[in-house]
């Protein structure tokens, strides 16, 4: 019998989205970073990506790019969060390949490569509006002619993201910008960029209208393999699966109850104060799950006629009124997830997580 709440995981669905997707990429000469910082780097995730021919896994957590080394997959890692100065040596030991937009961090991965050795190999990040990381254009050339100058670290690249504070979309004129300047850093220094990294799920609608520029040769992916969606245009991925992850939770009340709150309102645990809608009485179910294991916001309930009212650290209500299935106590209720919901109950220690390999188990 599983642990309620839990999370149903279908590997095969996450390998079919990562071939379909590597394959729409390789069609345009781009390669495929998976993300796995949604998921909080499930080794068995990253597994099945790495199975449907991906070869570089990123994240934003250095610990859990340590999951996946120690794992012993067969893969690169990439840290794709700007590196702490304090987590320097870790970067090193755990990443293959880190973004960077600081000059300090860069000279400090410089000298902790030397101790060991080794070379370490980064990807300057420019700004091209979204006002995230990274280092405005105009600066560029200055910056890669200091890197260049520092031993234990080689510029393999640069990069730019969209989408993730500003909600900046990823143009073939902003990412145009992004090839120039590459052009412009090889003919000032005589080099050549590796990698020209342009983005995140957002930039696969350019792939699939065949108008991304031809030197953008790398994306990073995340939400787009997990649940074949593109969430900042609202809509899922030709030729992928989104029902990857299930969310599972029980019920432990169901109740007739007023609709409105009686008394004087005023905030709410979260030090909110909710609005409410008077519809006389209504069939109302309490789930055993909260906004300590997922975003309430971003879950889509599989079952017709269930609506979420509310919920607090561990409780999540729904109204159940109009539902064609009678829900008792001890009954589950089932969830799609979006992306934040995803990263929420994958980042849970109580949800349990549990795997499966055929498509058709659900």
């Amino acid at each position: 019998m599983k642990i309620n709440p839990h999370l149903d995981i279908y590997l095969d669905k996450i390998k079919s989205n990562s071939e379909n997707i590597k394959t729409l990429c390789l069609k345009h000469g781009i390669t495929v970073v998976g993300i796995t910082k949604g998921c909080c780097a499930i080794t068995e995730v990253g597994q099945a990506m790495i199975d449907g021919g991906i070869n570089i896994l990123g994240d934003s957590r250095i610990e859990n790019l340590k999951r996946l080394k120690k794992s012993e997959l067969k893969v690169e890692t990439m840290l794709i969060r700007i590196p702490m100065l304090s987590e320097v040596d870790r970067v090193l030991d755990w990443a293959d390949i880190s973004l960077n937009s600081e000059i300090s961090v860069i000279k400090s991965l410089s000298q902790e490569a030397l101790k060991r050795k080794s070379v370490h190999r980064i990807i300057l990040m420019i700004d091209l509006g979204d006002l995230r990381e990274g280092i405005m254009p105009d600066d560029a050339l200055q910056m890669v002619d200091e890197i260049r100058k520092l031993p234990g670290v080689k510029i393999i690249g640069i990069g730019a993201n969209f989408c993730c504070i500003s909600g900046v979309m990823p143009t073939r004129k902003n990412l145009t910008k992004l090839v120039e300047l590459a052009e412009e850093i090889e003919k000032n220094f005589h080099i050549n960029l590796e990698v020209i990294s342009g983005g995140n799920t957002s930039v696969l609608k350019l792939v699939e209208d065949d108008v991304i520029p031809n030197r953008i040769n790398q994306l990073r992916i995340g939400v787009g393999i997990m649940l074949g969606q593109d969430d900042v245009r609202l809509r899922n991925i030709a030729g992928t699966y989104q029902d990857t992850f299930i969310l599972t939770a029980e019920v432990i009340e169901v109740q007739e109850k007023p609709s409105f709150p009686r008394g004087e309102i005023g905030r709410d645990a979260f030090g909110e104060i909710p609005v409410f809608r008077d519809l006389g009485i209504r069939k109302r179910a309490i789930l055993a799950i909260g906004k300590q294991d997922t975003y309430l916001d971003s879950l889509i309930p599989l079952k017709e006629g269930i609506k979420i009212v509310g919920a607090s650290s561990d409780h999540l209500i729904i109204d159940i009124t109009d539902s064609k299935e009678e829900l008792k106590v001890g009954a589950e209720v089932r969830f799609k997830l979006n992306y934040p919901a995803l990263l929420s109950a994958t980042t849970s220690k109580y949800v349990k997580k549990y795997f499966y390999k055929r498509k058709e188990i659900k």
